[in-house]
């Protein structure tokens, strides 16, 4: 029961995150491939918020949402490690990891587990 409110609360604040891209998207000239990627955050922020009121309604949402939040923080490490990007940016694969540990840990078990351990007591 707390696990699920937990899970709640970093869906909102994920979502909340996410969501913010549409500022900058929205209020400045950014080049083409970071207004691309904001769009793709933004929207995974809205459903995000949504995915919040069921969780286990949207497990698959949910993992996605960590393994691409690993896919992007180690695409980030490789471009910190080789000064592609300044180093300052280092905190983005530390955000993006922690958001994808979260996401793991608290994410609903599949709906058969649950019913076999209701069913082997």
């Amino acid at each position: 029961m707390i696990r699920e409110r937990v899970l709640k609360v970093v869906l909102v604040l994920v979502g909340l995150l996410f969501g913010a891209a549409v500022y900058p998207l929205l209020a400045m000239h950014l080049e083409e491939a970071l207004r691309m990627m904001l769009s793709v955050y933004a929207t995974l922020g809205m459903f995000l918020l949504l995915a919040s009121r069921d969780p286990s309604a949207n497990r698959s949402l949910i993992a996605f949402t960590a393994w691409s939040s690993f896919a992007h923080a180690a695409v980030m490490a490789v471009q910190v490690f080789y000064n592609l990007i300044p180093r300052r940016e280092a905190l983005g694969v530390l955000v993006f990891g922690v958001i994808g540990v979260a996401l793991l840990v608290l994410a609903p078990a599949k709906p058969g587990s649950e019913l076999a351990s209701a069913t082997a007591r």
